[in-house]
């Protein structure tokens, strides 16, 4: 009980007018949950439990009052339909379908969607294995919602359980800088030489491998987030949250248990296991983030928030910790 109050005063503050006065001054950076009173005769790991699934109640709650209140506003999408063609046709290409275990699963970039990828093509027979080695093929052996007819798509929309994991926003954008920038040549070649020519002095000989994290989100900032790459593209384009009302929202911070919890609901096979982490993956951990928000220029994080506001309010994670004080430590 003692959760709730603050946890849900956390959303209505994000939605609030004075949303970018607290984003100046740091303030929702620190806003977080009292520790609740555990219940009398537990042991420490019950205790634990009893508080994780508290705090995960809190949050889902939080998340579903959230969009609900966002998504009643007049000047909202209320479906698909209503959205603009450019909208439809991202959010549609997003949606993977499951017509043998009617499920819709919007995919995110660097929310581990390649694993439910693999997931899909298990269950659809096209794949022997989620551990099976390789590169991932992210088209073939995969349904598209966007490659069927209206009627199609308005049917599925309405009969099938549908779900999405989120992350949190800098995490995720930090993810992608370093995988795409640091490792893709692709990447490098169509996005990151363009970077360095636009935003640096002499940057002409670049190869592109060099981006500066400053540099990518000084490119983001000038983007319009319509026309993004879906790997920084916000969460809220590529799912459309308003348009379409997802059953289950799981969260890359949870990924296991959430993910557990969608293959229990749809009913799949014994054997269908979320993937563990390869081996060679290199998580962002909450310092290497710390690190690099740090060492950029706080008027470039501040100003590209607004771009990823709705991720932050709606999926209910809190702004960055870009002050002063936190940065010194």
């Amino acid at each position: 009980a003692a959760l709730l109050p603050s946890m849900l005063m956390f959303g209505v503050i994000l939605a609030s007018s004075g949303l970018l006065l607290m984003i100046e001054r740091g303030i929702l950076a620190q806003v977080g949950p009292p520790p609740p009173h555990p219940p009398g005769g537990l042991s420490r790991r019950d205790e634990r439990d009893s508080t994780a699934e508290l705090e995960l109640e809190v949050l889902r709650d939080t998340r579903n009052r959230t969009i609900r209140a966002l998504c009643g506003q007049r000047s909202m999408p209320r479906s698909v339909w209503e959205l603009l063609p450019g909208q439809r046709r991202t959010l549609l290409r997003h949606l993977l379908v499951s017509d043998k275990y009617r499920f819709l699963y919007c995919y995110v970039p660097k929310v581990a969607c390649s694993n439910w990828k693999r997931i899909l093509k298990v269950l659809d027979g096209a794949l022997e294995s989620v551990n099976v080695q390789g590169k991932m093929d992210h088209k073939s052996d995969l349904v598209f919602l966007g490659d069927m007819e209206p009627e199609e798509i308005s049917y599925r929309l309405k009969h099938y359980y549908k779900f999405i994991f989120v992350r949190n926003p800098m995490e995720r954008l930090l993810s992608a800088y370093r995988n795409k920038f640091g490792e893709i040549k692709e990447y490098q070649q169509k996005y990151g030489v363009e970077i360095v020519r636009r935003y640096r002095k002499n940057g002409g000989n670049s190869a592109g491998d060099d981006v500066s994290f400053s540099e990518f989100l000084q490119y983001l900032l000038d983007e319009d987030v319509e026309r993004m790459n879906e790997h920084w593209m916000p969460i809220y384009n590529l799912c459309q949250p308003c348009a379409v009302r997802y059953d289950f929202i799981g969260s890359y911070e949870r990924l296991h248990a959430d993910a557990n919890h969608v293959l229990e609901h749809i009913r799949s096979p014994s054997f269908v296991r979320f993937p563990e982490r390869q081996a060679w993956y290199k998580p962002v951990t909450a310092e290497t983030l710390h690190y690099y928000l740090c060492n950029t220029q706080r008027r470039l994080i501040k100003e590209l928030l607004p771009k990823y506001i709705l991720d932050f309010s709606l999926f209910a994670y809190p702004l960055p910790n870009i002050t002063s004080e936190f940065c010194r430590q």
